[in-house]
């Protein structure tokens, strides 16, 4: 079983990133209350389309698509978690208070379902049911983190441009840019300093010569 609970100032640090994403969409993000778990569901069925669940024909699981859908989850979970004034350092608290406790061994279609019925039933988010997920498609937070950061600095790199006025281009020779963020990231050292702007410029070198390069 991996490591159980995240460290606090990487939580803090993607919670404060994650802020920053959620700003650019709308500068009162907050207080506009999107629905969230609605977005969360939706990205669960995704996830299972990309597992496999169709008994009647042959599928195998894409772990990459997977383990990519469950850090979009991530990304609306800790945005349904901020409330009014509350700040990422508290969230974080909040977090870690609701890992407390063994996490569940389950299946990867089982754990997407408890996490997409508790998404319904209550319009918010478990951190719990999430770390079920997370586990069960392969991640421990170490590579939460690590593809998290990757997936924030694309959303960045999608708002830059023109992912809001669609004039964003999301297939990339032939591929879509998640696809290129799983290359450019295993080529990099997520524990370099500089990082995250090192990989916005790699996204940028790619979208430039294959996306915008066939447009002109």
């Amino acid at each position: 079983m991996p490591e159980q609970l995240p460290q606090r100032h990487a939580l803090i640090i993607m919670l404060e990133m994650q802020e920053r994403t959620n700003r650019k969409v709308a500068d009162d993000w907050v207080a506009k209350q999107f629905e969230w778990y609605r977005a969360i569901w939706i990205e669960c069925a995704e996830l299972m389309d990309h597992y496999g669940y169709k008994w009647w024909k042959q599928q195998h699981a894409d772990t990459d698509q997977v383990q990519l859908e469950v850090v979009d989850i991530w990304h609306f979970g800790m945005s349904a978690l901020f409330d009014g004034d509350k700040m990422p350092a508290t969230i974080a608290d909040e977090i870690l208070a609701d890992l407390a406790g063994p996490a569940r061994e389950s299946g990867v279609l089982e754990a997407t379902e408890a996490l997409a019925a508790h998404s319904l039933q209550s319009k918010g988010f478990s951190a719990r049911l999430f770390r079920d997920l997370m586990f069960a498609a392969g991640l421990d937070f170490d590579s939460l983190y690590r593809q998290y950061i990757g997936k924030n600095v694309l959303n960045f790199f999608r708002q830059d441009f023109g992912y809001k006025d669609g004039s964003y281009i999301k297939l990339w020779g032939g591929r879509e840019d998640n696809e290129h963020l799983m290359e450019v990231l295993a080529e990099m050292d997520s524990e370099a300093e500089g990082f995250a702007d090192d990989l916005y410029q790699a996204l940028s070198d790619r979208y430039q010569r294959l996306a915008m390069a066939v447009e002109s």
